[in-house]
Protein backbone atom coordinates (compact mmCIF):
# COMPACT_ATOMS: atom_id res chain seq x y z
CA UNK A 1 0.00 0.00 0.00
CA UNK A 2 1.11 3.72 -0.65
CA UNK A 3 0.57 5.87 1.68
CA UNK A 4 0.05 9.75 1.27
CA UNK A 5 1.20 11.89 4.03
CA UNK A 6 -0.05 15.22 3.38
CA UNK A 7 1.39 18.24 5.34
CA UNK A 8 -1.15 21.04 5.48
CA UNK A 9 -1.39 24.20 6.60
CA UNK A 10 -4.57 25.28 8.09
CA UNK A 11 -6.30 28.39 9.28
CA UNK A 12 -8.77 27.98 12.39
CA UNK A 13 -12.34 28.46 11.11
CA UNK A 14 -11.57 28.48 7.34
CA UNK A 15 -13.44 25.33 6.83
CA UNK A 16 -13.79 25.95 2.72
CA UNK A 17 -10.23 26.91 2.44
CA UNK A 18 -9.18 23.90 4.68
CA UNK A 19 -11.68 21.47 2.41
CA UNK A 20 -10.56 23.05 -0.62
CA UNK A 21 -6.62 21.90 0.34
CA UNK A 22 -7.71 18.93 1.57
CA UNK A 23 -9.25 18.26 -1.68
CA UNK A 24 -6.46 19.53 -3.62
CA UNK A 25 -3.79 17.51 -1.90
CA UNK A 26 -5.96 14.17 -2.19
CA UNK A 27 -5.98 14.95 -5.62
CA UNK A 28 -2.26 15.23 -5.83
CA UNK A 29 -1.97 12.09 -3.87
CA UNK A 30 -4.18 9.94 -6.01
CA UNK A 31 -2.24 11.10 -9.20
CA UNK A 32 0.98 9.72 -7.82
CA UNK A 33 -0.09 6.87 -7.04
CA UNK A 34 -1.10 6.69 -3.51
CA UNK A 35 -3.73 4.18 -2.03
CA UNK A 36 -4.57 6.20 1.63
CA UNK A 37 -4.32 9.79 2.07
CA UNK A 38 -2.88 11.20 5.60
CA UNK A 39 -4.04 14.68 7.09
CA UNK A 40 -2.79 16.06 10.47
CA UNK A 41 -5.41 16.75 13.83
CA UNK A 42 -8.21 18.80 13.05
CA UNK A 43 -7.25 20.22 9.53
CA UNK A 44 -10.76 20.19 8.81
CA UNK A 45 -11.23 23.58 11.21
CA UNK A 46 -7.99 24.18 12.10
CA UNK A 47 -5.85 23.72 15.32
CA UNK A 48 -6.06 25.25 18.19
CA UNK A 49 -9.37 25.57 17.83
CA UNK A 50 -10.06 26.70 21.60
CA UNK A 51 -12.99 28.24 22.50
CA UNK A 52 -14.80 28.17 19.50
CA UNK A 53 -15.24 24.40 20.23
CA UNK A 54 -18.18 25.55 22.76
CA UNK A 55 -19.89 26.98 20.08
CA UNK A 56 -22.35 24.31 18.53
CA UNK A 57 -22.83 25.78 15.05
CA UNK A 58 -18.78 24.91 14.72
CA UNK A 59 -18.96 21.65 15.62
CA UNK A 60 -22.08 21.69 13.57
CA UNK A 61 -19.89 23.27 10.48
CA UNK A 62 -17.23 20.01 11.26
CA UNK A 63 -19.85 17.60 10.34
CA UNK A 64 -21.35 18.93 8.19
CA UNK A 65 -17.98 19.66 5.79
CA UNK A 66 -16.50 16.55 6.80
CA UNK A 67 -19.84 14.68 5.20
CA UNK A 68 -19.61 17.29 1.68
CA UNK A 69 -15.47 16.27 1.36
CA UNK A 70 -15.98 12.32 1.71
CA UNK A 71 -18.71 12.82 -1.24
CA UNK A 72 -15.93 14.63 -3.11
CA UNK A 73 -12.40 13.13 -2.17
CA UNK A 74 -10.86 10.72 -4.79
CA UNK A 75 -9.41 8.57 -3.10
CA UNK A 76 -9.79 7.07 0.72
CA UNK A 77 -8.23 9.93 3.12
CA UNK A 78 -7.55 9.98 7.08
CA UNK A 79 -8.95 13.25 8.15
CA UNK A 80 -8.69 15.31 12.09
CA UNK A 81 -11.66 16.84 12.55
CA UNK A 82 -14.12 18.20 15.78
CA UNK A 83 -16.68 15.22 16.40
CA UNK A 84 -20.02 16.01 18.10
CA UNK A 85 -19.33 14.17 21.45
CA UNK A 86 -21.85 10.81 22.28
CA UNK A 87 -21.84 10.13 26.40
CA UNK A 88 -22.92 11.50 29.68
CA UNK A 89 -19.38 13.42 29.50
CA UNK A 90 -20.60 17.43 29.65
CA UNK A 91 -18.47 17.95 26.45
CA UNK A 92 -19.73 18.38 23.47
CA UNK A 93 -17.05 17.55 21.39
CA UNK A 94 -14.81 14.99 20.53
CA UNK A 95 -11.15 15.44 18.59
CA UNK A 96 -11.65 12.81 15.89
CA UNK A 97 -10.06 11.29 13.35
CA UNK A 98 -12.06 10.10 10.42
CA UNK A 99 -11.34 7.64 7.39
CA UNK A 100 -13.43 8.46 4.69
CA UNK A 101 -13.67 6.50 1.49
CA UNK A 102 -16.07 5.61 -1.24
CA UNK A 103 -17.70 8.82 -0.28
CA UNK A 104 -18.75 7.73 2.98
CA UNK A 105 -17.17 7.82 6.62
CA UNK A 106 -15.79 4.87 7.12
CA UNK A 107 -14.55 4.81 10.81
CA UNK A 108 -14.03 7.32 13.35
CA UNK A 109 -11.43 7.16 16.02
CA UNK A 110 -11.50 9.48 18.50
CA UNK A 111 -8.47 10.94 20.83
CA UNK A 112 -7.92 9.00 24.38
CA UNK A 113 -5.25 11.15 25.92
CA UNK A 114 -6.17 15.07 26.65
CA UNK A 115 -3.45 16.84 27.35
CA UNK A 116 -3.82 20.06 29.90
CA UNK A 117 0.28 21.00 29.94
CA UNK A 118 1.57 24.20 28.50
CA UNK A 119 -0.77 25.74 25.78
CA UNK A 120 -2.56 22.80 25.66
CA UNK A 121 -6.20 22.53 27.90
CA UNK A 122 -8.09 19.73 25.59
CA UNK A 123 -9.55 18.86 28.37
CA UNK A 124 -11.63 21.87 29.26
CA UNK A 125 -13.28 21.04 25.36
CA UNK A 126 -13.21 17.42 24.35
CA UNK A 127 -14.43 13.89 25.33
CA UNK A 128 -11.87 11.52 26.17
CA UNK A 129 -12.34 7.99 23.73
CA UNK A 130 -13.36 4.96 26.17
CA UNK A 131 -11.59 2.51 23.15
CA UNK A 132 -9.20 2.48 20.93
CA UNK A 133 -9.84 0.31 17.67
CA UNK A 134 -8.37 -0.96 14.46
CA UNK A 135 -9.55 -0.99 10.96
CA UNK A 136 -8.92 -3.22 8.26
CA UNK A 137 -7.63 -1.45 5.39
CA UNK A 138 -5.47 -2.34 2.03
CA UNK A 139 -4.32 -5.55 3.71
CA UNK A 140 -3.20 -3.76 6.77
CA UNK A 141 -5.06 -3.13 10.15
CA UNK A 142 -4.87 0.41 10.94
CA UNK A 143 -4.02 1.92 14.49
CA UNK A 144 -5.04 5.10 14.16
CA UNK A 145 -3.82 7.66 16.70
CA UNK A 146 -4.13 11.15 17.19
CA UNK A 147 -1.19 13.58 18.46
CA UNK A 148 -1.01 12.98 22.84
CA UNK A 149 -2.42 9.31 21.97
CA UNK A 150 1.33 8.59 20.93
CA UNK A 151 2.93 10.25 23.54
CA UNK A 152 2.31 7.83 26.81
CA UNK A 153 5.17 5.23 25.69
CA UNK A 154 6.01 3.53 29.24
CA UNK A 155 9.30 2.50 27.85
CA UNK A 156 10.19 5.50 27.19
CA UNK A 157 8.73 8.01 29.02
CA UNK A 158 10.79 7.54 33.11
CA UNK A 159 7.40 9.43 34.52
CA UNK A 160 4.61 8.77 32.05
CA UNK A 161 1.62 11.35 32.07
CA UNK A 162 -1.40 9.00 31.94
CA UNK A 163 -2.70 5.64 32.97
CA UNK A 164 -3.77 4.26 29.91
CA UNK A 165 -1.63 3.64 26.78
CA UNK A 166 -3.76 3.59 23.29
CA UNK A 167 -0.63 2.18 21.32
CA UNK A 168 -0.67 -0.22 23.61
CA UNK A 169 -4.60 -1.38 23.50
CA UNK A 170 -3.96 -1.12 19.07
CA UNK A 171 -1.04 -3.46 19.67
CA UNK A 172 -3.39 -6.00 21.52
CA UNK A 173 -5.85 -5.93 18.93
CA UNK A 174 -3.36 -6.58 16.42
CA UNK A 175 -2.53 -3.50 14.48
CA UNK A 176 0.03 -4.01 12.02
CA UNK A 177 0.54 -0.39 11.00
CA UNK A 178 0.50 2.67 13.01
CA UNK A 179 -1.00 5.94 12.21
CA UNK A 180 -0.97 9.76 14.40
CA UNK A 181 -2.13 12.20 13.05
CA UNK A 182 -0.73 15.51 15.02
CA UNK A 183 -0.69 18.83 15.60
CA UNK A 184 2.67 18.93 17.80
CA UNK A 185 4.13 22.92 18.22
CA UNK A 186 7.66 23.02 17.46
CA UNK A 187 9.73 24.27 20.25
CA UNK A 188 13.42 23.99 20.28
CA UNK A 189 14.50 20.77 20.67
CA UNK A 190 11.48 19.43 20.52
CA UNK A 191 11.90 17.86 16.86
CA UNK A 192 14.65 15.55 18.27
CA UNK A 193 12.91 14.31 21.24
CA UNK A 194 10.00 13.66 18.92
CA UNK A 195 12.10 11.40 16.50
CA UNK A 196 13.30 9.50 19.49
CA UNK A 197 10.02 8.68 20.75
CA UNK A 198 8.80 7.73 17.61
CA UNK A 199 11.87 5.15 16.93
CA UNK A 200 11.17 3.65 20.34
CA UNK A 201 7.68 3.27 20.00
CA UNK A 202 8.56 1.57 16.41
CA UNK A 203 11.04 -0.35 18.13
CA UNK A 204 8.97 -1.70 21.02
CA UNK A 205 5.81 -2.27 19.11
CA UNK A 206 7.90 -3.79 15.94
CA UNK A 207 5.32 -1.75 13.35
CA UNK A 208 5.91 1.33 11.35
CA UNK A 209 4.47 4.65 12.96
CA UNK A 210 3.44 7.04 10.08
CA UNK A 211 3.29 10.58 11.95
CA UNK A 212 1.57 13.40 9.97
CA UNK A 213 1.82 16.46 11.76
CA UNK A 214 0.61 19.93 10.99
CA UNK A 215 2.83 22.99 9.48
CA UNK A 216 1.95 26.62 9.72
CA UNK A 217 1.53 28.94 12.53
CA UNK A 218 -1.70 30.01 14.00
CA UNK A 219 -1.63 32.98 16.58
CA UNK A 220 1.30 32.45 19.14
CA UNK A 221 2.29 28.62 17.97
CA UNK A 222 3.94 27.98 15.07
CA UNK A 223 4.02 24.09 13.85
CA UNK A 224 7.12 22.58 11.79
CA UNK A 225 5.86 19.92 9.89
CA UNK A 226 8.38 17.47 9.59
CA UNK A 227 6.13 14.38 9.28
CA UNK A 228 7.97 11.44 8.60
CA UNK A 229 7.82 7.48 8.52
CA UNK A 230 9.63 5.78 11.23
CA UNK A 231 10.53 1.82 10.61
CA UNK A 232 10.86 -0.65 13.90
CA UNK A 233 14.41 -0.79 12.85
CA UNK A 234 14.78 2.69 13.39
CA UNK A 235 15.59 3.73 9.77
CA UNK A 236 13.56 6.86 8.11
CA UNK A 237 12.19 6.10 4.57
CA UNK A 238 9.95 8.88 4.37
CA UNK A 239 9.70 12.62 5.39
CA UNK A 240 8.48 15.30 4.57
CA UNK A 241 10.07 18.96 5.01
CA UNK A 242 10.18 21.58 7.38
CA UNK A 243 7.77 24.80 7.96
CA UNK A 244 6.29 24.39 4.43
CA UNK A 245 3.30 22.66 3.12
CA UNK A 246 4.55 18.88 1.36
CA UNK A 247 2.57 15.74 0.12
CA UNK A 248 5.50 12.75 0.35
CA UNK A 249 5.00 8.55 -0.60
CA UNK A 250 5.60 5.91 1.60
CA UNK A 251 5.19 2.55 0.31
CA UNK A 252 4.58 -0.28 2.64
CA UNK A 253 5.30 -3.36 0.92
CA UNK A 254 9.05 -2.10 -0.08
CA UNK A 255 9.84 0.62 2.90
CA UNK A 256 10.76 3.20 0.67
CA UNK A 257 9.94 7.31 0.44
CA UNK A 258 10.19 10.05 -0.67
CA UNK A 259 12.92 12.23 1.87
CA UNK A 260 13.23 15.92 1.76
CA UNK A 261 16.11 17.65 3.33
CA UNK A 262 16.12 19.79 6.87
CA UNK A 263 17.48 22.00 8.32
CA UNK A 264 21.02 21.25 9.42
CA UNK A 265 20.76 23.10 13.14
CA UNK A 266 18.78 24.73 15.82
CA UNK A 267 19.01 27.89 15.05
CA UNK A 268 18.17 26.80 11.40
CA UNK A 269 14.88 25.73 12.89
CA UNK A 270 14.46 28.44 15.17
CA UNK A 271 15.02 31.14 12.08
CA UNK A 272 12.89 29.42 9.95
CA UNK A 273 10.38 28.78 12.69
CA UNK A 274 9.84 32.65 12.95
CA UNK A 275 9.68 33.57 9.58
CA UNK A 276 7.15 30.96 8.99
CA UNK A 277 5.00 32.21 12.18
CA UNK A 278 5.38 35.84 10.86
CA UNK A 279 4.20 35.30 7.61
CA UNK A 280 1.13 33.12 8.50
CA UNK A 281 0.31 35.71 11.30
CA UNK A 282 0.37 38.71 9.55
CA UNK A 283 -1.62 37.38 6.40
CA UNK A 284 -4.06 35.28 7.92
CA UNK A 285 -4.97 38.53 10.30
CA UNK A 286 -5.61 39.90 6.83
CA UNK A 287 -2.28 42.07 6.52
CA UNK A 288 -0.06 41.96 3.44
CA UNK A 289 2.75 44.74 4.64
CA UNK A 290 4.48 45.40 8.09
CA UNK A 291 6.32 48.63 9.64
CA UNK A 292 9.00 48.14 11.76
CA UNK A 293 10.87 50.80 13.93
CA UNK A 294 14.99 50.59 13.14
CA UNK A 295 17.15 51.97 16.05
CA UNK A 296 20.33 50.51 14.28
CA UNK A 297 20.48 48.25 17.16
CA UNK A 298 20.77 44.22 17.14
CA UNK A 299 16.55 43.62 18.41
CA UNK A 300 14.90 45.72 14.97
CA UNK A 301 17.17 44.41 12.35
CA UNK A 302 16.60 41.03 13.05
CA UNK A 303 13.17 41.45 13.02
CA UNK A 304 13.40 43.63 9.46
CA UNK A 305 15.26 40.71 8.22
CA UNK A 306 13.17 37.99 9.17
CA UNK A 307 10.15 40.36 7.95
CA UNK A 308 11.90 40.85 4.56
CA UNK A 309 12.48 37.32 4.30
CA UNK A 310 8.61 36.28 5.37
CA UNK A 311 6.70 39.00 3.38
CA UNK A 312 9.14 40.11 1.09
CA UNK A 313 10.95 43.76 0.76
CA UNK A 314 8.45 45.40 -0.82
CA UNK A 315 5.98 44.69 1.93
CA UNK A 316 8.40 46.03 4.95
CA UNK A 317 8.63 49.44 5.85
CA UNK A 318 11.75 50.39 8.29
CA UNK A 319 11.38 53.87 10.14
CA UNK A 320 14.14 55.35 12.06
CA UNK A 321 12.86 57.82 14.52
CA UNK A 322 16.06 59.67 16.25
CA UNK A 323 15.50 61.60 19.64
CA UNK A 324 18.26 63.56 21.54
CA UNK A 325 20.08 60.99 22.21
CA UNK A 326 20.19 59.02 19.57
CA UNK A 327 24.05 58.04 18.24
CA UNK A 328 24.93 58.90 14.83
CA UNK A 329 26.01 55.56 14.28
CA UNK A 330 22.58 54.17 15.38
CA UNK A 331 21.82 56.35 12.72
CA UNK A 332 23.90 55.20 10.07
CA UNK A 333 23.40 51.33 10.90
CA UNK A 334 19.32 51.95 10.54
CA UNK A 335 19.94 53.48 7.02
CA UNK A 336 21.92 50.72 5.99
CA UNK A 337 20.37 47.84 6.96
CA UNK A 338 17.37 49.36 5.34
CA UNK A 339 19.92 49.59 2.20
CA UNK A 340 21.35 45.86 2.57
CA UNK A 341 17.27 44.40 2.60
CA UNK A 342 16.26 46.20 0.28
CA UNK A 343 13.32 48.04 2.35
CA UNK A 344 11.58 51.43 1.75
CA UNK A 345 12.94 54.11 4.78
CA UNK A 346 11.73 56.99 6.62
CA UNK A 347 13.19 58.89 8.92
CA UNK A 348 10.76 60.75 11.27
CA UNK A 349 12.91 62.43 14.08
CA UNK A 350 10.77 62.61 18.08
CA UNK A 351 12.95 65.49 19.35
CA UNK A 352 10.67 67.85 18.56
CA UNK A 353 7.37 66.01 19.73
CA UNK A 354 9.34 64.69 23.37
CA UNK A 355 10.51 68.48 23.80
CA UNK A 356 6.77 69.84 23.71
CA UNK A 357 5.82 66.46 26.00
CA UNK A 358 8.33 67.63 28.46
CA UNK A 359 6.71 71.42 28.14
CA UNK A 360 3.24 70.12 28.76
CA UNK A 361 4.16 68.23 31.93
CA UNK A 362 6.65 71.04 33.29
CA UNK A 363 3.51 72.17 35.56
CA UNK A 364 2.71 68.78 37.02
CA UNK A 365 6.50 67.60 37.54
CA UNK A 366 7.87 71.02 38.84
CA UNK A 367 10.10 69.91 41.64
CA UNK A 368 10.62 66.21 40.49
CA UNK A 369 13.88 65.29 39.07
CA UNK A 370 14.22 63.34 35.64
CA UNK A 371 13.91 59.61 35.66
CA UNK A 372 12.67 56.80 33.84
CA UNK A 373 9.68 58.92 32.80
CA UNK A 374 11.21 61.00 30.63
CA UNK A 375 13.49 57.69 28.92
CA UNK A 376 9.82 56.39 28.58
CA UNK A 377 8.04 59.23 27.18
CA UNK A 378 10.52 59.05 24.17
CA UNK A 379 9.70 55.26 23.57
CA UNK A 380 6.12 56.22 23.78
CA UNK A 381 6.24 58.85 21.08
CA UNK A 382 7.91 56.28 18.70
CA UNK A 383 5.43 54.16 19.36
CA UNK A 384 2.63 56.76 18.66
CA UNK A 385 4.69 57.23 15.13
CA UNK A 386 4.48 53.99 14.44
CA UNK A 387 0.76 53.15 14.71
CA UNK A 388 -0.22 55.88 13.21
CA UNK A 389 1.75 54.78 10.19
CA UNK A 390 0.08 51.37 10.39
CA UNK A 391 -3.56 53.16 10.85
CA UNK A 392 -2.63 54.98 7.34
CA UNK A 393 -1.53 52.85 5.44
CA UNK A 394 -3.07 49.34 6.66
CA UNK A 395 -0.24 47.51 7.92
CA UNK A 396 0.80 45.74 11.16
CA UNK A 397 3.50 47.09 13.10
CA UNK A 398 6.15 44.34 14.33
CA UNK A 399 7.38 44.90 17.99
CA UNK A 400 11.07 44.40 18.52
CA UNK A 401 11.28 43.40 21.76
CA UNK A 402 13.44 40.14 22.49
CA UNK A 403 12.32 37.56 25.56
CA UNK A 404 15.56 39.10 27.91
CA UNK A 405 13.87 42.45 27.86
CA UNK A 406 10.60 41.34 28.50
CA UNK A 407 11.12 38.72 30.82
CA UNK A 408 12.62 41.67 33.47
CA UNK A 409 10.32 44.33 32.04
CA UNK A 410 13.40 46.65 30.28
CA UNK A 411 10.34 47.41 27.86
CA UNK A 412 7.91 50.49 27.33
CA UNK A 413 4.37 49.59 27.96
CA UNK A 414 2.41 51.96 24.66
CA UNK A 415 5.63 52.38 23.35
CA UNK A 416 8.09 49.91 22.09
CA UNK A 417 6.23 47.54 23.25
CA UNK A 418 3.01 48.62 21.08
CA UNK A 419 2.10 46.66 18.34
CA UNK A 420 0.34 43.95 16.51
CA UNK A 421 3.33 40.67 17.12
CA UNK A 422 6.12 41.13 19.53
CA UNK A 423 8.17 38.37 16.85
CA UNK A 424 11.24 37.81 19.38
CA UNK A 425 9.11 38.12 22.44
CA UNK A 426 10.14 33.86 23.10
CA UNK A 427 13.70 34.65 21.94
CA UNK A 428 16.60 35.31 24.45
CA UNK A 429 19.15 38.31 23.88
CA UNK A 430 21.66 35.84 23.36
CA UNK A 431 19.82 33.57 20.69
CA UNK A 432 19.14 37.13 18.88
CA UNK A 433 23.14 37.73 18.06
CA UNK A 434 23.13 33.93 16.87
CA UNK A 435 19.92 34.79 14.29
CA UNK A 436 21.63 37.95 13.25
CA UNK A 437 24.83 36.14 12.80
CA UNK A 438 22.83 33.12 10.82
CA UNK A 439 21.19 35.95 8.70
CA UNK A 440 24.69 37.16 7.62
CA UNK A 441 25.32 33.87 6.50
CA UNK A 442 25.69 34.37 3.05
CA UNK A 443 26.79 38.27 2.68
CA UNK A 444 26.07 41.17 5.35
CA UNK A 445 22.88 41.96 5.57
CA UNK A 446 22.64 42.97 9.42
CA UNK A 447 25.50 45.96 9.87
CA UNK A 448 28.78 44.41 11.77
CA UNK A 449 28.07 47.55 14.27
CA UNK A 450 24.91 46.45 14.95
CA UNK A 451 26.20 43.47 16.00
CA UNK A 452 29.39 44.28 18.20
CA UNK A 453 28.45 47.19 19.81
CA UNK A 454 27.06 47.85 23.63
CA UNK A 455 23.15 47.29 23.13
CA UNK A 456 21.51 50.33 24.42
CA UNK A 457 17.93 51.87 24.10
CA UNK A 458 19.90 55.22 23.64
CA UNK A 459 16.96 57.24 25.93
CA UNK A 460 19.89 58.40 27.68
CA UNK A 461 23.46 60.05 27.26
CA UNK A 462 26.03 57.17 27.09
CA UNK A 463 23.29 54.43 28.40
CA UNK A 464 24.14 50.74 28.04
CA UNK A 465 21.40 47.77 28.80
CA UNK A 466 24.27 46.69 31.03
CA UNK A 467 23.61 49.72 33.47
CA UNK A 468 20.90 48.18 35.25
CA UNK A 469 21.07 44.70 34.00
CA UNK A 470 23.60 42.21 34.33
CA UNK A 471 25.62 40.87 31.06
CA UNK A 472 22.80 39.03 29.26
CA UNK A 473 25.08 35.23 28.99
CA UNK A 474 24.58 35.52 32.32
CA UNK A 475 21.16 36.79 32.50
CA UNK A 476 19.86 34.43 30.11
CA UNK A 477 21.13 31.65 32.22
CA UNK A 478 19.30 32.69 35.15
CA UNK A 479 15.82 33.74 32.98
CA UNK A 480 15.61 30.28 31.53
CA UNK A 481 16.31 28.33 34.10
CA UNK A 482 13.43 30.54 36.40
CA UNK A 483 11.06 30.51 33.42
CA UNK A 484 11.43 27.31 31.62
CA UNK A 485 13.29 25.09 34.15
CA UNK A 486 10.93 26.01 37.11
CA UNK A 487 14.24 26.33 39.38
CA UNK A 488 14.17 28.43 42.52
CA UNK A 489 16.06 31.07 43.06
CA UNK A 490 18.25 29.56 45.59
CA UNK A 491 18.71 26.59 43.45
CA UNK A 492 19.90 28.74 39.73
CA UNK A 493 22.81 30.39 42.51
CA UNK A 494 23.70 26.98 43.44
CA UNK A 495 23.87 24.95 40.14
CA UNK A 496 25.85 28.26 38.24
CA UNK A 497 27.80 29.96 41.34
CA UNK A 498 25.85 32.83 40.82
CA UNK A 499 25.11 35.56 43.34
CA UNK A 500 22.33 34.67 45.47
CA UNK A 501 20.75 38.22 45.80
CA UNK A 502 21.61 38.89 41.94
CA UNK A 503 19.33 35.96 40.92
CA UNK A 504 16.24 37.25 44.27
CA UNK A 505 16.28 40.52 42.05
CA UNK A 506 15.94 38.97 38.64
CA UNK A 507 13.24 36.46 39.77
CA UNK A 508 11.30 39.79 41.24
CA UNK A 509 11.92 41.14 38.14
CA UNK A 510 9.91 38.54 36.58
CA UNK A 511 7.12 38.23 38.77
CA UNK A 512 6.66 42.04 39.03
CA UNK A 513 6.56 42.52 34.72
CA UNK A 514 3.80 40.09 34.59
CA UNK A 515 1.15 43.16 34.05
CA UNK A 516 3.46 44.42 31.52
CA UNK A 517 3.28 41.24 29.47
CA UNK A 518 -0.59 40.93 29.63
CA UNK A 519 -0.79 44.05 27.67
CA UNK A 520 2.06 43.23 25.14
CA UNK A 521 0.90 41.78 21.60
CA UNK A 522 1.10 38.22 20.84
CA UNK A 523 4.26 36.15 20.26
CA UNK A 524 5.56 33.49 18.53
CA UNK A 525 6.32 30.57 20.89
CA UNK A 526 10.12 28.67 19.81
CA UNK A 527 10.85 27.66 23.75
CA UNK A 528 9.28 25.25 26.12
CA UNK A 529 7.55 27.56 28.27
CA UNK A 530 6.53 31.06 26.43
CA UNK A 531 4.93 34.39 28.35
CA UNK A 532 1.42 34.07 27.84
CA UNK A 533 -0.41 30.97 26.96
CA UNK A 534 1.59 28.38 28.46
CA UNK A 535 2.65 29.83 31.11
CA UNK A 536 -0.83 31.56 33.35
CA UNK A 537 0.52 33.68 36.13
CA UNK A 538 -1.34 35.74 38.35
CA UNK A 539 -0.48 39.63 38.02
CA UNK A 540 -1.49 40.19 41.60
CA UNK A 541 0.54 37.98 43.81
CA UNK A 542 2.50 38.12 46.99
CA UNK A 543 4.65 34.36 46.68
CA UNK A 544 8.69 35.19 47.23
CA UNK A 545 10.17 31.97 46.25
Amino acid sequence: MKIALAQLNPTVGDFAGNSARILDFAKRAAQRGADLTVFSELCLCGYLPMDLIERPQFIERNERELRCLAKQLPMPCIVGYAARATGLTGKSAANAAALLANGNIQFVQHKMLLPTYDVFDESRYFQPATAQNVFSFGGQNLGITVCEDIWNDKTFWVKPLYERDPVAELIAKNATLLINISGSPYTIDKRALRLDMLRALAKAHGRPVVYVNQVGGNDSLVFDGGSVVVLPDGRIPAQASSFQEDLVLFDTETNTGDIQDQPATEPDLVLQALICGTRDYVCKSGFNAVVVGLSGGIDSSVVAAIAVAALGRKNVLGVSMPGPYSSEGSRADARQLAENLGIEFLTIPITRVFESYRTALDGAFRGKPENVTEENLQARVRGNYLMALSNKFGSMVLSTGNKSEMAVGYCTLYGDMAGGLAMLSDVPKTMVYELANLINRERELIPRASIEKPPSAELRPNQTDQDSLPPYEILDRILKAYIEDVKSPQEIATQYGFDIDLVRSIASKVDRNEYKRRQAPPGLKITSRAFGLGRPFPIVQKFNP
